[in-house]
């Protein structure tokens, strides 16, 4: 077994363990030290797996709810209540094989996997200390990565007692559904949550600290979520401060006022709320669970990276643009990483991050990435995918730009599958017509996404797509529909 190493990885999340297997595939010898009993990290166990297993549990009860119209007799649709149980015995399936799948993986390229606490004990030495209180040095005689996550946050004046006021981790795992939720934060956590249980009969309320929902997204994208969340039911109040929230014999109690915050210019961070009152106007709501899901911060405790010399920010480590920390030797990629510009933590970027580094230390040339064109991916409902600069964003960088959008209702498709909220909308550069940013909401738009994120990659023209021949029927024939939009040529309307 030995204790050298190549590369030692702190955390298997997907920045850690998809670094490992690329380390592994390029003839390094690679030990992972993960603290959870399972691999995968909040994306697998928490986060992206368990809560889009639960959408599509909520997509089914919708078209259960909805049999009469899709001609399904045998079964009284109105009667058609979700089981929590089974709904959880199935997300919990899906988690464990996924998470089993990565154990093989670590078999098939011979990755040590070593579970326990892992502190950095020098530039190349890492200590583990087991479960059972057994401790190891392993050496890297390469680099050390970390790549140890984040975890949910709450803000100040908000106690998580994890039952009543909880995050995603127990959101996720509630046995029963909630009569009635509310929700802090509108980002892709928020509002998928409150996708979930809209669906499965909670009275959803989301409350948003900035002017609008989906902060970060174009603001016709913003407007559209809002219209169509409200339609379907669940209470938006935006422009509006938690100042206080505590558990009662009732519930929980919440206080919100009117804010005066402005959207972030910063697309990639977006800071959190403060629970200090900043508007006149007083409201209370009491509702049986309130979700805090106002954003992460970086997981470092008990790594001991400033006695090393490691530089933190925030507590987020410190990079450059091939991850190197200031301490050599030691690297970091994913959501622990700060490196002075937009960086999302999301799981695919940090896939993309570990792949690099782990070709740059295998000797490989590599390139920076192009956090431009990482796609941004909501799976509430409506669907939002997103990559590039919103109009906004354009117009501020002194871009000329044209816009062209195209719904989709128009599409034969979208009616078929009884799905035609939304739309496609393409900012473009009118001198010489390169596509700028592409932002859906709709059905399949996490999907359609990749399209867009290959056409700014490869700096594709409003032309050239137009060019681009799309299958009909399908919901892709509304991005070519938007290309032609820009050029006022959209054929359907």
């Amino acid at each position: 077994m030995g204790n050298e190493y190549d590369v030692v990885v702190i955390g298997a999340g997907t920045g850690g363990y998809v670094a490992a297997i690329r380390a592994s595939q390029l003839g390094l010898k690679v030990a992972v030290v993960e603290k959870q009993k399972t691999l995968g990290g909040t994306c697998l166990i928490w986060g992206c797996i368990p809560t889009k297993a639960l959408l599509e549990h909520a997509h089914a009860l919708k078209v259960a709810q909805s049999g009469k119209d899709w001609g399904l007799t045998g079964f009284d649709p109105a009667a058609v209540r979700v089981d929590m149980p089974v709904v959880h015995a199935r997300k919990d399936k899906v988690v464990s094989g996924l998470t089993g799948g990565i154990e093989l993986l670590f078999k098939k390229n011979k990755i040590e996997w070593l579970k326990g606490q892992a502190r950095l004990a020098g530039a190349r030495q890492i200590a583990v200390t087991s479960h059972d209180g057994a401790t190891r040095t392993l050496t890297a005689t390469k680099e050390i990565i970390v790549a140890t996550g984040s975890a949910a946050r709450s803000v100040p004046g908000i106690e998580v007692d994890r039952k009543r006021i909880i995050f995603s981790d127990e959101a996720i795992h509630l046995p029963e559904v909630p009569t009635s939720i509310a929700i802090m934060g509108s980002g892709a956590v928020g509002v998928e949550f409150a996708s979930i249980f809209k669906s499965f009969g909670s009275d959803v309320t989301i409350i948003e600290l900035l002017p609008k929902l989906v902060p970060l997204e174009d603001e016709a994208v913003s407007n559209e979520l809002e219209k169509t969340l409200k339609r379907r039911g669940i209470n938006v109040h935006t422009g509006t401060n938690v100042t206080a929230a505590k558990v009662t014999s009732k519930g929980v109690e919440i206080e919100m006022a009117r804010a005066r915050s402005q959207a972030p210019e910063n697309r990639a961070a977006v800071p959190p709320p403060t629970s200090s009152a900043q508007g006149s106007k007083t409201e209370k709501v009491t509702v049986d669970v309130l979700l805090v899901a106002t954003g992460r911060g970086p997981v470092t405790e008990g790594l001991d990276a400033e006695k090393l010399g490691i530089k933190l920010e925030r507590g987020y480590v410190v990079v450059d643009q091939l991850f190197r920390t200031s301490v050599p030797g030691i690297s970091a990629v994913g959501d622990v990483i700060t490196m002075g510009g937009p960086h999302y933590q999301l799981a695919h970027v940090s896939s993309m991050e570990g792949i690099l580094l782990a070709e740059r230390i295998a000797g490989q040339h590599v390139e920076p990435i192009n956090y431009d064109h990482v796609p941004k991916c909501t799976y509430c409902e409506p669907e939002i995918g997103s990559v590039g600069l919103t109009e906004a964003q354009a117009k501020q960088q002194g871009h000329d730009v044209r816009v062209g959008a195209f719904p989709f209702k128009a599409l034969g498709r979208a009616r078929m599958a009884g799905e035609t909220d939304g739309f496609v909308k393409i900012v473009a550069e009118k001198k010489y017509d390169e596509i700028l940013g592409v932002h859906i909401i709709g059905p399949r738009a996490t999907e359609l996404v990749a399209e867009a994120v290959l056409a700014l990659r490869l700096e594709c023209t409003a032309e050239e797509l137009i060019k681009t021949i799309h299958a009909h029927p399908t919901m892709s024939e509304a991005v070519g529909e938007a290309a032609h939009a820009v050029h006022g040529t959209a054929i359907h309307i």
